[in-house]
This record gives structure tokens, sequence and C-alpha cells, in this order.
């Protein structure tokens, strides 16, 4: 696939190394020229740094990877109120949230993706790769490295498929789970891990083990 990457942070390093390792072609555009050529360069596999509109021209896939007080910055350099990501599945892995604590900053009720939704008018919004640090995707898949599942909310179908290849390409299971109606209780569980890994607990003994496809999970609750 054609991968914009906008952003030049872990996250858009890490997934831009896994997507190039898999053989995608991808391209950096950031806030700073020089940054993103800088992250070009190191990631090598012939990923090229251009302009944030160029980033998003002509791709199959663009990353918004940016901190979530930067998107509307970033969405305003490449014109997305214009229509420029029509149709473009756009992947939000932000998290608006307190520093070290998680609480939620969006508005009560309101969903960083929604809003991402209202400020590229016409993209496919998918949620995805918010809940695992950076550098879960830069191991190589195998040498007995669990696959991780990568929890996604989007409404369009063919943008869930586009991102989920590309979740699948770094070593993660897609795991859709439901449309943008319901995005805001998969940043709350955002909210919820970083609040107690900072608080010093691991997040995985907070969650109970419930089998797969369990009829009975909803019972027992």
């Amino acid at each position: 696939m054609r991968i914009g990457i906008l952003g030049t942070g872990t996250l858009a390093a890490a997934l831009g190394e896994g997507w190039a390792r898999a053989g995608h072609e991808v391209v950096i555009g950031g806030r700073s020229q020089v940054k993103a050529e800088k992250l070009a360069e190191r990631l090598d596999h012939e990923v090229l740094a251009v302009a944030p509109r160029e980033a998003v021209t002509g791709r199959d896939a663009v990353l918004l990877a940016v901190s979530w007080d930067g998107v509307e910055e970033m969405l305003g350099m490449v014109g997305a109120s214009d229509g420029v990501l029509q149709g473009m599945p756009l992947i939000d892995p932000t998290n608006a949230v307190t520093h070290g604590v998680g609480t939620l900053l969006t508005e009560h009720g309101e969903a960083m993706a929604g809003r991402i939704a209202g400020l590229a008018p016409g993209a496919r919004v998918v949620k995805a790769f918010h809940l695992f640090p950076a550098d879960q995707w830069t191991s190589p898949i195998g040498g007995g490295q669990s696959r991780v599942t990568v929890a996604m909310c989007g409404d369009d179908a063919t943008a869930l498929h586009v991102v989920g290849e590309l979740v699948r390409d770094v070593g993660g299971v897609p795991a859709t789970l439901g449309t943008l109606d319901r995005v805001r209780q998969l940043e709350e569980v955002a909210g919820f891990v970083i609040g107690l890994a900072f608080a010093g607990f691991d997040p995985g003994s907070a969650v109970p083990h419930v089998p797969s496809n369990d009829r009975r999970a909803d019972s027992q609750w």
C-alpha cells in the first residue's frame, strides 16, 4: 500500500518502520521538514520525507501520528477542511488524556476520533493503535512473540479492512469493537490503562481472563 504518515514522533517511527519492512511505500510529513527528513533517513527502506499535503495525496491510508493537541494544526496544514481526505482511511491513534493520570480531556460525551472526523469531512476515520506503547511495533514478528489484539472502531467497512491489514503487518490481530458511536469507550480504556501503568500497576492484571467466544461472559457480570 501507499501509506502517508503525519508526524515524526515515536509512534510514527515505529509504525513507519514496521510498514516499510512489510513492503509498503511509506512517506513522512511533519510540521518540521527537518525532523521528517531525519526520520525518513533513519527508517531507510526508501521511506521519503514530503510536505504534509503531499503525504495525504494519492495514498491508500494515512496515519495521524501527532499529539492530540496538535491534531487541528496538522489537519489544517493538509487542508482537511477542504475535503482532501474524502474517502481516505484515516487512522487515529491519539490519546487526549492527562499525562500520567489518564483522565480524558475531551468534552463530556465527546470522542477524539469524532472530533477528527469533524475536522476532516469525508475521511473514513478508524480509531486504532492507541493502546500500546510505540515499541510494541518495532520488533519483528516471530521469535515466540505473542500477537496482541488491536481494538478498532470505525464506520466504514472498507477502511476497517485496510487498517486491519496494516495491523497484521506489524504483528497485531485486528478486532473491530464497533462504529465511531462507540469510540469514546475505547478511548476511556486507554485512560484506564495509562492511569494504572503510571500508578505502578500492570494493566493486564486488572483485566479478567475470559476465553474468547465464551457465550457465558455476559452472564458472569
